[in-house]
């Protein structure tokens, strides 16, 4: 199942699970890496800027859509309500980020992956988080960038941004790409400002990719997994892989008390608060990001094959 090309879109088919798409980019024999996207994002939301910068170092990077993401299977649960959603109250047949981290796990075991190195942004952060947690004898190290323990008290949306996703989905691609862009301006960061022609190609690439006017009955599941987790604390204490938290000091979408928490829980954890980040992956921030997690692996014992 090794990919040969670059920016191909394939597929495996989980014995308990969901059919997930996956890339796979760099030399077969490269450090494992795998980066696991945020809520309601794809595999194409890791800036190539970003992929490269792994690939040149040495890395086979692996990018999956998560269930109920790109290319991945949506998952046939009806979606939370918002006063569910508003009021953290998950349906009874949600999955969770355990189940999410199950299909990453499955993914490796496809894939002939034993021993991982994981990067997760956000929600995927979570997972990540989780897959550390759960199958430590799977991962190498952790990066968790702009993400959070769960806990209701730390790395909690701003008001203002809480209020912006509570909209309606966008119904065309030119709706969805406008609020896409006015979202950036919001999340992001006047430090590290977005490409907006960049921004704006690759949202409306990715209309189509994740399923348009129905991708956000798939963004209400992922939330409701999100929920459904509840506060994940403890099990961060159970994390033995060396760990990066990096995390942004003007992130409205996760606070950074989410990022400092999770430092706190993970047993020797490193943090490091980029001051002018914001909740984006930024043209600004994306060599620091490279760089700092290949300085994690090189620590790393057994970081290299």
């Amino acid at each position: 199942m090794t990919a040969t090309a670059q920016d191909t879109d394939r597929f495996v088919d989980l014995p308990a699970g969901p059919r997930i798409c996956y890339r796979v980019d760099g030399p077969d024999d490269g450090t494992p890496l795998l980066l696991v996207a945020g809520l309601g994002l794809d595999l194409t939301s890791w800036p190539q800027r970003m992929v490269d910068g792994f690939v040149e170092r040495g890395f086979r990077v692996v990018r999956l859509d998560n269930r109920d993401a790109g290319r991945s299977s949506r998952i046939g649960n009806s979606p939370p309500g918002r006063l569910r959603q508003l009021l953290a109250r998950p349906r009874p047949d949600a999955y969770d980020l355990a189940d999410m981290a199950a299909d990453t796990v499955g993914l490796l075991d496809a894939l002939g992956i034993q021993r991982v190195h994981l990067l997760g942004m956000s929600m995927g952060g979570m997972i990540a988080q989780t897959v550390a947690a759960r199958h430590p004898a799977r991962v190498l190290s952790l990066t968790s960038i702009f993400s959070t323990t769960g806990h209701r008290r730390v790395g909690q949306p701003a008001r203002s941004t809480l209020l912006r996703l509570a909209k309606a989905p966008a119904r065309t691609v030119e709706e969805s790409v406008e609020r896409h862009l006015a979202m950036l301006g919001h999340i992001g960061s006047t430090t590290f400002p977005p490409d907006e022609e960049y921004e704006r190609a690759w949202a409306t690439a990715v209309w189509d990719r994740c399923g348009g006017p129905r991708a956000g009955e798939a963004v209400a599941r992922q939330i409701g997994a999100i929920q459904a987790a509840g506060d994940r604390t403890a099990e961060l204490a159970r994390i033995t892989a060396p760990t990066l938290v990096v995390h942004g000091d003007r992130d409205l979408m996760v606070h950074p008390t989410g990022g400092r928490a999770t430092a706190d829980a993970i047993p020797g954890a490193r943090h490091v608060e980029v001051a002018g980040m914001g909740h984006h992956l930024a043209p600004g921030v994306v060599d620091r990001l490279v760089e700092l997690t290949t300085d994690l692996v090189r620590t790393t014992a057994g970081g290299t094959r």
